[in-house]
């Protein structure tokens, strides 16, 4: 795998340096590629704009295909770069992604998956809102097809405002400006590493988003639709298990978040709020003072004892109902049963965690993990919220 810090342009003796690099690995995408480099052509971007095409083993007549539009691009003024390997198996999204990378020359990164098509001002929106925010990953909004696939999810990606591009960072939904829309600086790229190569299963766009979130990065969306968004069952994202994910949220909530907290209470003493307790690390679930929930079955229970645990005696963790709770809360709950009727005002940080059934591709089925931070990514408790304009903040809709 390439090293943090070592991503040269790679530009020809004599040849041109491109300004915009487009990456994109492709594996067996004949059905959609046609579509996809049209839609490269069709950029009305006017500087040195290059395509970088890495074909990873594909077996279908990607190949010819990229060939054939090769001819097209470069007669059009784009330049074009071509790797690619013919190995039995391919070497997964990640690898592919840095090998695009690597044999491309531009100054700033347009990232675009060969089963999606761009909107002609993409590169040239983008690439505006790059120049203004050089430590920062764009996106964009995009539309669906077909359309009425992942609605809540195209909502989410589509509607979050600029505060929440931050605080919903821990949600199931991943990263909250998507892959296929990503646009960035190579500097800042490189700053920050390259892509994760462990191959199928591993969602290497959430390990860079975290990495990109560590060194003080910033998220911007351009709000217009500049991306056919592209669902079906063969997408990469739909072979990442959803323990994977999960494993990778708490870790990254331990890290960020727990460190400023001296206890707190896990809103939801079901399935889910008691799988984050037992996902934590021994010593953040030393943390975890109280359940809390509105179901008073729960709450008759009156504590909830971790079976699993070496320690002895086994810990027993009271369950409360909400209101004699305190906060700072993770709220741990099924979307579509979130349903609260409260006017209290509270001082909170509020932070909710879990998983989804068939991760990001399917959040109307899902838990969600949502967090709000304060400015600067410390979570620090700052004036009277009430929780209704809370959740509010997080795109969370209630019915009160």
């Amino acid at each position: 795998m390439l090293a943090r810090g070592d991503l040269v342009a790679a530009v020809p003796p004599g040849g041109p340096r491109a300004h915009v690099s487009i990456i994109l690995p492709v594996h067996n995408a004949e059905r959609w590629l046609d579509d996809c480099l049209r839609s490269v052509l069709r950029q009305d971007f006017e500087g040195i704009m290059e395509l970088s095409i890495f074909n990873d083993a594909s077996k279908d007549k990607s190949g010819t295909i990229i060939e054939k539009w090769k001819v097209k691009l470069e007669a059009s003024g784009i330049l074009v770069v071509i790797g690619g390997h013919d190995s039995p198996s391919p070497r997964g999204v990640g690898y592919s992604k840095n090998q695009a990378i690597a044999q491309s020359s531009g100054a700033y990164l347009c990232f675009l998956d060969s089963d999606d098509v761009m909107m002609p001002q993409r590169v040239r929106l983008q690439l505006e809102a790059a120049a203004q925010h050089p430590t920062s990953i764009i996106g964009c909004q995009v539309r669906r097809d077909p359309p009425d696939s992942t609605e809540r999810y195209t909502r989410w990606i589509n509607q979050m405002s600029a505060d929440q591009l931050l605080t919903q960072v821990f949600t199931s939904n991943g990263p909250t400006v998507i892959m296929p829309t990503w646009f960035c600086s190579r500097a800042w790229f490189s700053h920050v590493g390259w892509f994760d190569e462990g191959g199928q299963g591993v969602p290497e766009d959430l390990l860079f988003f975290q990495e990109h979130l560590r060194r003080g990065g910033r998220v911007v969306r351009v709000d217009r639709s500049l991306l056919l968004y592209r669902y079906h069952p063969q997408a990469a994202s739909l072979s990442i298990l959803e323990g994977t994910i999960w494993t990778l949220r708490v870790r990254f909530l331990e890290e960020r978040v727990l460190p400023y907290w001296v206890t707190f209470t896990i809103w939801n003493a079901g399935k889910q709020g008691r799988r984050l307790y037992r996902s934590l690390e021994a010593a953040n679930r030393q943390k975890v003072v109280a359940f809390c929930d509105v179901d008073e079955r729960k709450i008759k229970k009156g504590f909830y004892r971790y079976e699993d645990s070496q320690e002895r005696p086994k810990p027993r963790v009271p369950i409360l109902h909400f209101r004699a709770a305190q906060p700072p809360f993770i709220i741990c709950v099924k979307l579509q049963r979130v349903l609260l009727s409260m006017g209290t005002h509270l001082t909170l940080l509020l932070f909710a965690v879990v998983s989804p059934v068939n991760f990001r591709e399917f959040p109307e089925c899902s838990s969600l993990l949502w967090t709000f931070i304060s400015e600067g990514h410390a979570p620090v408790l700052r004036g009277q919220w009430s929780l209704k304009d809370l959740l509010h903040l997080l795109g969370l809709d209630l019915t009160w």
